[in-house]
C-alpha cells in the first residue's frame, strides 16, 4: 500500500451531502474483482451521460470533468460521505482514480475503515471550513491547492491557513507506513507468540487439533 506522509494537490468540490456508495462506484460497473481500471467507472452515473450505450460522453457539468479539476486528487465533499453498502470497490475506484484523501464533515463508518485499509486518507473537518476551501481553491483550483501533512494532521489551504483534524494513532501509523492489516498483523508476531505461549497453559483444549 502506498505510504501518506504528506500530500499537495488540486482539491474538487463535491459538496453534495450523502454520497453513497452506489453513487460513487455503481453496482452495474462491477464486472471485476480486481482494484485496477476501476477509475474508469468512479460516479459513472454522474461522469457520463447515456452510459453503456452508443451515445455515451463526459458531461460537461460534473466537476470531476472539468479542465481545471481534471488533476484532482483531493475531494471536498458533504456530510455522510460513503454512506450506505459497505461496498469496498467504492474505496477502489477512488484510489486508482487518482484520490488520495477526502475531506467531508462526517462519513459512513464502513467507508471511512475501508478508506484506511487502502491508503485513502478520510479527514473530518467543520462543514463550514471546507465550504470556504471550496470557495477559495474554485479562485484558481490548479494555483490554490491543498497541503495536507499527516505527520502532524494538518490541512494547509491556501492562503497558508491551517486546519487541525483528529486521527486514531493506529490509522494514521497504517497509513503512514502504507500498512494495510495483514501487515499490521505481522508486525505483532513476537507478541501473539508470546500470547500464544502464556495462553496455552491457561486454556490447553484451546489448542487441541
Amino acid at each position: 500500500m502506498k505510504k501518506f506522509v504528506t500530500h499537495r494537490g488540486t482539491a474538487a468540490p463535491l459538496l453534495k451531502i450523502n454520497i453513497d456508495t452506489d453513487a460513487i462506484m455503481p453496482s452495474r460497473e462491477m464486472k471485476t474483482v480486481s482494484k485496477t481500471g476501476l477509475g474508469k467507472s468512479l460516479f459513472a452515473s454522474w461522469r457520463f451521460i447515456d452510459r453503456g450505450t452508443d451515445q455515451e460522453k463526459l458531461n460537461p457539468e460534473f466537476v470531476l470533468n472539468q479542465q481545471e479539476y481534471s488533476q484532482a486528487s483531493i475531494l471536498l465533499t458533504g456530510r455522510n460521505m460513503g454512506c450506505g453498502s459497505s461496498r469496498e470497490f467504492a474505496v477502489w475506484a477512488l484510489v486508482d482514480f487518482g484520490i488520495r484523501a477526502i475531506i467531508a464533515p462526517s462519513f459512513g463508518a464502513i467507508f471511512f475503515t475501508n478508506c484506511i485499509r487502502n491508503g485513502l486518507l478520510p479527514i473530518v473537518l467543520d462543514e463550514q471550513v471546507i465550504a470556504s476551501l471550496a470557495d477559495y481553491v474554485a479562485l484558481n483550483p490548479q494555483a490554490n491547492q491543498l497541503n495536507i501533512d499527516l505527520k502532524t494532521c494538518h490541512v494547509i489551504g491556501p492562503d497558508g491557513m491551517t486546519y487541525p483534524f483528529e486521527l486514531q494513532s493506529g490509522f494514521q501509523v497504517m497509513l503512514l507506513e502504507g500498512l494495510d492489516a495483514i501487515d499490521v498483523t505481522n508486525k505483532l508476531g513476537k507478541e501473539i507468540d508470546a500470547f500464544k505461549t502464556t495462553d496455552i497453559q491457561k486454556r490447553p483444549w484451546a489448542y487441541l487439533n
